[in-house]
């Protein structure tokens, strides 16, 4: 394994900067999807786009592409297309070797900083070839629930581990464990009434559902489990009227699968206990979504030595972590694939201050250099 050339990290930190101004918020990730297509045909590769785009209510589907290797074996590599509400138009700057947002939107570096690593690799690939055959995955919809890894067909895949890059932090972290996670949305529907007139006739959803929030466990309620109560909206503009609905939507996830599951039900049960409630007598219209199931990673997993090893020989402190976020690693685990997030070096995501050095950028290719001999050892 060589490191990186100028030409190849100069192709890479370009490549980067262009698909960062390629606006792809969750829904729209048409024109980037078009972007790496076009660039991994032009290397020779077949790419086939899914209809996770229909599915899932976007303009575009997952692409895959495969690339050929010198022995028979074969590893997933992933990255998302999409990204967050942008803020408007990017405009990647250069400051202090760290590419960073001229404006007040976010960079995109989550996670087309993965998206720009693996077409550098697709490229030397085309070249000098590789020691295993690679799966080149970019999905879309992963800031909206891992949708498009939901929707991907992983029976196509002839690879039985993977990777992603997609977790925000130092170069050299390994996510062994990530969360179950559940999404809550519950509407009271009371009786509206004058405020002021005859408030006795009216029965408050607002009321209903302050009670059921102020009933929950919330916060970090151990150190594997969250909930959250994320928003709340409901009554009429005016201050004169006893509010008919309310919606809260909160969420629960958790380590541990099962807590997860009985963090989300003492949370129905207090949403049901409001609504009983004598001072509120309210309806509630309750949905519970499972996004994502969480897994554990052994330390004797496969991809983890592999990580392992990868990282140490470029130069890297190999650290195993838990998170309490979610990647398209948990989709992929779920459909049965052996699969682990890297920390990719990226800073900030999803704020205005993201950030992501050109060192990072280096590292992320250098590693997966890396790691592919390392799996065909």
């Amino acid at each position: 394994m060589r490191p990186a050339s100028e030409v190849e990290l100069r192709r890479l930190n370009d490549t980067f900067a262009e698909l960062c101004a390629i606006r792809s918020p969750f829904g729209h990730e048409r024109a980037v999807a078009d972007r790496v297509a076009e660039e991994l045909r032009a290397l020779g590769l077949e790419v086939e786009e899914d209809d996770a785009g229909e599915e899932i209510g976007g303009d575009a589907g997952n692409l895959l592409a495969r690339i050929p290797g010198r022995s028979e074996r074969s590893v997933l590599l992933c990255a998302h297309l999409d990204t967050v509400p942008d803020g408007g138009q990017v405009e990647p700057v250069l400051v202090d070797g760290a590419w960073q947002s001229a404006g007040d939107t976010i960079l995109g570096a989550d996670n087309k900083a993965t998206v720009a690593v693996l077409l550098a690799l697709a490229h030397r690939a085309a070249v000098e070839g590789t020691p295993v055959g690679v799966e080149l995955v970019f999905t879309v919809g992963e800031e909206n629930g891992l949708q498009g890894a939901k929707a991907f067909d992983a029976s196509k895949l002839r690879s039985e581990l993977g990777f992603v890059y997609d977790h925000a932090s130092p170069i050299g972290e390994i996510v062994v464990a990530s969360p179950t996670f559940y999404r809550l949305q519950a509407t009271f529907r009371g009786q509206a009434a004058h405020a002021g007139v005859r408030p006795e006739d009216g029965r408050s959803a607002i009321l209903a559902a302050a009670r059921a929030i102020a009933a929950m466990r919330l916060g970090r309620l151990d150190a594997e489990t969250t909930a959250n109560v994320g928003n709340i909206h409901g009554g009429a503009d005016g201050t004169n009227i006893v509010p008919e609905r309310c919606t809260l939507l909160a969420e629960a996830r958790s380590l541990d699968e099962s807590t997860a599951d009985d963090v989300v039900s003492e949370m129905v049960d207090r949403c049901y206990d409001a609504a009983n409630d004598p001072m509120c007598e309210c309806d509630v219209d309750l949905a519970v979504e499972r996004l994502f199931r969480g897994y554990r990673h052994r330390a004797s997993a496969e991809t983890v030595v592999a990580a392992e090893a990868a990282l140490q020989s470029c130069g890297y402190t190999p650290k195993r972590i838990n998170t309490g976020g979610a990647s398209d690693a948990n989709a992929f685990v779920a459909a049965g694939l052996l699969c682990t997030n890297l920390a990719n070096g990226t800073e900030r995501n999803h704020e205005s201050d993201e950030r992501v050095t050109q060192a990072s950028l280096q590292g992320m290719l250098d590693i997966t250099f890396a790691l592919l001999d390392e799996l065909s050892g």
